[in-house]
Protein backbone atom coordinates (compact mmCIF):
# COMPACT_ATOMS: atom_id res chain seq x y z
CA UNK A 1 0.00 0.00 0.00
CA UNK A 2 1.52 3.77 -0.48
CA UNK A 3 1.79 5.51 2.14
CA UNK A 4 0.26 9.12 1.95
CA UNK A 5 2.49 11.93 3.49
CA UNK A 6 0.16 14.25 5.63
CA UNK A 7 0.88 17.72 5.87
CA UNK A 8 -0.96 21.41 6.50
CA UNK A 9 -1.31 24.31 4.27
CA UNK A 10 0.82 27.08 5.84
CA UNK A 11 -0.02 30.49 6.42
CA UNK A 12 1.43 32.99 4.09
CA UNK A 13 4.33 35.23 5.13
CA UNK A 14 2.59 38.21 5.59
CA UNK A 15 -0.14 36.39 7.98
CA UNK A 16 2.80 35.01 10.25
CA UNK A 17 3.29 35.59 13.89
CA UNK A 18 5.09 33.50 16.49
CA UNK A 19 2.04 32.01 17.90
CA UNK A 20 0.25 31.70 14.50
CA UNK A 21 3.72 29.48 13.74
CA UNK A 22 3.64 27.58 16.51
CA UNK A 23 -0.22 26.75 15.91
CA UNK A 24 0.55 25.39 13.17
CA UNK A 25 3.21 23.33 14.41
CA UNK A 26 0.76 21.98 16.64
CA UNK A 27 -1.59 21.59 13.49
CA UNK A 28 1.50 19.68 11.64
CA UNK A 29 1.80 17.37 14.75
CA UNK A 30 -1.72 16.59 15.00
CA UNK A 31 -1.43 14.76 11.31
CA UNK A 32 1.60 13.01 12.45
CA UNK A 33 0.39 8.94 13.30
CA UNK A 34 1.90 8.56 17.09
CA UNK A 35 -0.02 6.75 19.85
CA UNK A 36 -2.13 8.78 22.49
CA UNK A 37 0.01 7.99 25.38
CA UNK A 38 2.64 10.16 24.18
CA UNK A 39 2.59 13.78 25.50
CA UNK A 40 4.18 16.86 23.68
CA UNK A 41 4.72 20.32 24.91
CA UNK A 42 5.86 22.82 22.08
CA UNK A 43 7.37 26.39 22.67
CA UNK A 44 9.09 29.04 20.57
CA UNK A 45 12.51 29.45 21.25
CA UNK A 46 13.89 32.08 18.85
CA UNK A 47 13.69 34.26 16.08
CA UNK A 48 17.01 34.51 13.79
CA UNK A 49 17.54 37.02 11.68
CA UNK A 50 19.22 36.06 8.03
CA UNK A 51 20.72 37.96 5.00
CA UNK A 52 18.31 36.26 2.87
CA UNK A 53 15.28 35.02 5.38
CA UNK A 54 13.81 34.95 8.84
CA UNK A 55 14.09 32.29 10.59
CA UNK A 56 11.62 31.43 13.88
CA UNK A 57 13.00 28.63 16.11
CA UNK A 58 10.32 26.27 17.83
CA UNK A 59 10.83 23.15 20.04
CA UNK A 60 8.74 20.39 20.56
CA UNK A 61 9.45 18.03 23.74
CA UNK A 62 7.84 14.09 23.83
CA UNK A 63 7.66 12.12 26.88
CA UNK A 64 5.49 8.65 27.83
CA UNK A 65 4.41 9.27 31.43
CA UNK A 66 2.56 6.58 33.15
CA UNK A 67 0.79 6.01 35.81
CA UNK A 68 3.91 4.24 37.92
CA UNK A 69 5.84 6.66 36.72
CA UNK A 70 4.30 10.39 35.52
CA UNK A 71 7.70 12.26 35.13
CA UNK A 72 9.22 10.32 32.12
CA UNK A 73 12.85 9.12 32.67
CA UNK A 74 14.30 10.37 29.86
CA UNK A 75 12.56 12.94 26.74
CA UNK A 76 12.69 13.74 22.99
CA UNK A 77 12.69 16.34 21.01
CA UNK A 78 11.78 17.81 17.54
CA UNK A 79 12.74 21.17 16.42
CA UNK A 80 11.29 23.27 13.66
CA UNK A 81 12.34 26.24 12.01
CA UNK A 82 9.88 28.20 10.06
CA UNK A 83 11.53 30.29 6.84
CA UNK A 84 10.24 33.78 6.00
CA UNK A 85 12.06 34.74 2.62
CA UNK A 86 12.91 37.88 2.25
CA UNK A 87 13.04 37.84 -2.10
CA UNK A 88 9.51 35.75 -2.11
CA UNK A 89 6.12 37.99 -2.08
CA UNK A 90 4.48 37.80 1.05
CA UNK A 91 1.75 36.09 -0.32
CA UNK A 92 3.92 32.74 -0.41
CA UNK A 93 3.67 30.35 2.26
CA UNK A 94 6.57 30.28 5.02
CA UNK A 95 8.37 26.89 4.67
CA UNK A 96 9.04 24.57 7.41
CA UNK A 97 11.83 22.30 8.11
CA UNK A 98 12.28 20.24 11.05
CA UNK A 99 14.99 17.51 13.04
CA UNK A 100 15.20 15.39 15.54
CA UNK A 101 17.79 15.94 18.27
CA UNK A 102 19.96 13.08 18.11
CA UNK A 103 20.52 13.89 14.35
CA UNK A 104 21.60 16.49 11.78
CA UNK A 105 19.09 15.40 9.34
CA UNK A 106 16.71 17.88 8.33
CA UNK A 107 13.39 16.73 7.24
CA UNK A 108 10.32 18.90 5.29
CA UNK A 109 6.93 17.78 6.23
CA UNK A 110 5.95 17.33 2.34
CA UNK A 111 8.98 14.92 1.61
CA UNK A 112 8.61 12.66 4.65
CA UNK A 113 5.79 11.38 7.05
CA UNK A 114 6.60 11.41 10.87
CA UNK A 115 7.66 7.95 12.73
CA UNK A 116 6.80 7.19 16.15
CA UNK A 117 9.88 4.94 16.04
CA UNK A 118 12.47 7.93 16.27
CA UNK A 119 11.01 9.67 19.49
CA UNK A 120 11.34 5.65 20.92
CA UNK A 121 14.79 5.38 19.86
CA UNK A 122 15.82 8.74 21.15
CA UNK A 123 14.36 7.87 24.35
CA UNK A 124 16.06 4.37 24.36
CA UNK A 125 19.43 5.57 23.59
CA UNK A 126 19.06 8.32 26.79
CA UNK A 127 17.74 5.35 28.74
CA UNK A 128 20.94 3.45 28.34
CA UNK A 129 23.21 6.22 28.10
CA UNK A 130 21.94 7.31 32.23
CA UNK A 131 22.11 3.38 32.67
CA UNK A 132 25.81 2.95 32.45
CA UNK A 133 26.97 6.33 34.16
Amino acid sequence: TEHVIKNIPWTTSKDFTVERGRQQIEELISTWDIHESWLHHSEFLEEEELKDSKRYHYRACWGLPTRRKPIPRATANVYFVIVISKFKPDTAPVEIFYRLESSRLIRRPEQCQFREKWLQDIIENKIVCAERL
